[in-house]
Formats: C-alpha cells, structure tokens, sequence
C-alpha cells in the first residue's frame, strides 16, 4: 500500500511540502498519499488576512496574526521562491517591499500552477496526533466545519507545518487591571487607525514592535512610546517615538519604566512574541522551545529526533522564511521518498548539538543570517531543489540592516535586484509613508490612487 503523509497546516510552509511532493511526482516519481489539514476556509497561512480576533466563527483560537496595511519588511528578493520568481508571477517588475495582498497572491499563484489545491481538507481542525509504537503508524483525529462531523485517519508520516506565530505570549505588568485604556496583543492588532490621536506604548523590542509602532505613526498617532528588557532597537525615529527600558508597572494612564522616568498613554500594544503550542500533539510528540534560530531535538532542523516519522517546518527564528520552508520540504519529501537515509539516532543529536553550539556563538545580525543561509545551502545540496546565490541574499540582508538603520521610515522605498531573474526592482509608485492603501489593486496601478482614510 501507498504511504500516507499527513500535512498539518496549509500556510507558506505546508503549500511548500505539497509543491515538493507535486515537482517530484511531474519528474515520474511515485509519490505517497497526501492530505493536508487547514482549519481556514483558505490556503495562505498567516498571509491570509482575517478582521476576527480572539475566537473565529467557529468558536476556535483565531490562527492568523495579519493585521491590515502591513508592508513586507525585508525585501522580497530574500524569500523569492527559487522555482517561481515575481517575474514569472506578475509579468513586470515590482518594488522590493510589496504589501501583504501581494505576497499572498504571489505564495498562491505557485500552487495554484502546481495544482495542488485537490490535497487539502479546509475548514478542517487536527484535534489529535498519537502514534503507536506497535504500528509504527499515526492517528490523526480532526474535526470537519462543514459538516460537523470528527473522524480518524491513518498516517506513516506527520508534517507539523502550522506554524509558531498564532498562539501568543502575553506577559503581565502591575497595574493592568486598573488601566483604562486597552491593552491588546500584536496577535490581535488589526488596524492603526483604531490608535490615530492617541499616545500608544509598545512593549517589545524585535520586529512586530518596530513595525506597529511604524504603523500607527504613518496612520496619526500622536505619540510613540516602546520598552525593551534587554536592548533598544536604536533607529532614528521620528520626534514623536521614544524608546524607553521596560516597563515596571501602569499607575491609571501613567506608565512607569526602569529608568525610573513615566509616560501618559492611552493604548499597550504587547509585541512580546509567541508560543510553540501544538496542543493537538500527544505529550511525547511535542517540540519545546523557545524562539531561536536553532531549536533542539530537530535533526536538520525537520526530523523529530524521537520519531523521525515526526516533520517539523519553520519552527526556527527566521531570516530567511519561504526559500527556507522550501529546502526543508524537499528534503522532508526525500527522506519519505528514500532518497536520503537518517544517519544513526548518536550522529544525528550529535549534529544536532554542534549547529546548537554553534548558534550560541553568534552575536551579530550578519552571523545570524549567514548561519540561516548555510544550513539552507547544505539542505539544498541534498536536494533538487534548485540552486540560488545565498551569499548574495546574505548581502541583500546586509544593505538592509543598513537601509533600516539610515532611515526606519524609508527603507522601504529601497530597490534590489531579484537573485531568481536577474530584474531590478523599480520604486514604487508612491513612497511608503504616503502609500495609505495596501491593496493589490492600489499597488499594481500605474498611478498612485487618491485615498481618503478615516479613523475607526
């Protein structure tokens, strides 16, 4: 009998193991059984922008985290899928930080030319993964939306692709509960305009607080505050955007920091990261971690070192994020395809830990990212996945650290020439402080659109 995959999660990197399994099967490989599980009523992931917080329609955790008018925030020549460039998608050249509609049409336009759609059981919840030792095979139990209806199905390989940026860490701070104003997590940020004309404190120090914090002063809001635990974020921010150390208590609209100095605001925007939470996952088959770039446990940062059965994608901190799902799902295909043999279960944690050690010598961001891009080169040896200039995407990452730290409000009006294609990018049509409309529509006319934008 045909094996049979399990794919749980139909974002960037669940859409990446189904286009692995469909280029090898168009190559006259004979594939196993996939079937893909999405809770959403589309394919997308976290690109799949939703207006619902807290619970969705069905009364589950909403997954996505997507708020509105958000902008790539690192150039799109640094996670242009190898197989599919902008180019190819789009038929012109685009500006190197296209909005959040346009890489979601870009993610789809691939699988929609793949094929692959057919795979994946949407509005479809994995309720619980076991695995019997006896067997050597996986339960999958999940709940169907359309029909109400739970059942069970049989697995020789689980793919745990559902992310870790849905669930998140909420941290509390004295006074809360006596605030009046609101306090909301990033995980459920929607709209900047809901903060024009107010003083917002940002807690957090990493990307989602550099980037809300951006949104609402492009969309009017009267003040900036953000704390840090550890170390600023250090741009040239605009008069109005103050970083101060961490917050230590909120006294009604008075907010109190470490360097002993206070701020009135009247919003807390909680940009203080997220869990790794697969509750749908039995006890032993649950990876714990921290967010890092190399987490334990992982052989090649994929294989569940306790059941190699087990595939884990993007569980890692990401510079790199679509080539990256990519090299790891044709390698996850490979090793279920017998192309590749698992070493002995002592080399492969002994790997294991000489990456981890090697991560915690890194103190650089261009450490960091050239770490991210070596093991993607050595995965992609493996593979046929097709080859492409990771040290010019390491130098792509460089201009921008320098970009952003010239001008944190204009690096997006940067352009960089695709490492896929070879095209130059061309500036947008509008810069992005002024660009008030992020729709595909908007973004793709020739001219800038006349926008009119009115506080909720």
């Amino acid at each position: 009998m045909k094996k049979r995959v399990a794919i749980i999660g139909a974002g960037p990197c669940g859409l990446a193991q189904l286009r692995a399994f469909q280029s090898a099967q168009d190559q006259g490989a004979e594939c196993p059984e996939v079937v893909c599980y999405e809770k959403q009523s589309d394919w997308g992931g976290m690109w799949n922008y939703t207006w619902r917080t807290g619970l969705d329609q069905h009364g589950e955790p909403v997954h996505g985290s997507m708020y509105r008018y958000l902008w790539s925030n690192g150039p799109k020549e640094c996670l242009e899928f190898a197989d599919y460039s902008f180019d190819e998608h789009f038929g012109r050249p685009l500006g190197s930080y296209p909005p959040r509609e346009v890489l979601w049409d870009y993610i789809k336009g691939r699988v929609e030319k793949a094929g692959v759609r057919k795979f994946i059981q949407f509005n479809t919840a994995v309720r619980g993964v076991t695995y019997d030792q006896n067997s050597g095979l996986f339960s999958v139990t999940v709940h169907s939306y359309d029909n109400d209806q739970t059942s069970t199905e049989i697995f020789d390989y689980v793919v745990v692709a559902s992310g870790h940026f849905s669930t998140p860490n909420v941290p509390y701070f004295e006074g809360f509960e006596s605030f009046g104003g609101r306090v909301l997590h990033a995980h459920d940020f929607r709209d900047a305009l809901e903060f024009k004309g107010k003083d917002v404190l940002i807690v957090g120090g990493s990307y989602s607080a550099e980037d809300i914090g951006s949104q609402c002063y492009k969309y009017g809001a009267r003040s900036i505050t953000s704390c840090y635990r550890s170390a600023p974020m250090g741009y040239r921010w605009p008069d109005n955007w103050q970083e101060k150390p961490l917050l230590q208590r909120m006294t009604g609209k008075t907010a109190w920091f470490a360097d002993g100095t206070h701020h009135h605001v009247d919003a807390i925007i909680l940009c203080t990261g997220y869990k790794h939470h697969f509750p749908f996952l039995a006890e032993e088959l649950r990876l714990k971690t921290d967010n890092r770039l190399w987490p334990l446990s992982l052989y090649k940062g994929v294989f569940w070192e306790n059941n190699l059965k087990l595939i884990y994608l993007g569980m890692q901190d990401q510079w790199y994020s679509f080539n990256m799902f990519d090299a790891q799902a044709w390698y996850a295909r490979d090793v279920i395809l017998g192309r590749i043999a698992l070493p002995k279960l002592a080399q492969m944690q002994a790997e294991d830990l000489a990456w981890r050690q090697e991560e915690e010598t890194l103190e650089t961001a261009q450490q960091m990212f050239e770490f991210q891009g070596e093991y993607i080169r050595q995965l992609i040896e493996a593979t046929d996945y097709p080859t492409f200039d990771i040290s010019a995407v390491n130098q792509t990452f460089l201009d921008w650290k320098h970009d952003k730290y010239e001008d944190i409000m204009g690096y997006r009006n940067k352009c960089f020439r695709s490492l896929i294609s070879g095209t130059m990018a061309t500036p947008h049509h509008t810069p992005w402080l002024e660009a008030l409309d992020d729709s595909l529509e908007a973004y793709l006319s020739e001219t800038p659109a006349v926008t009119q934008v009115t506080a909720i």
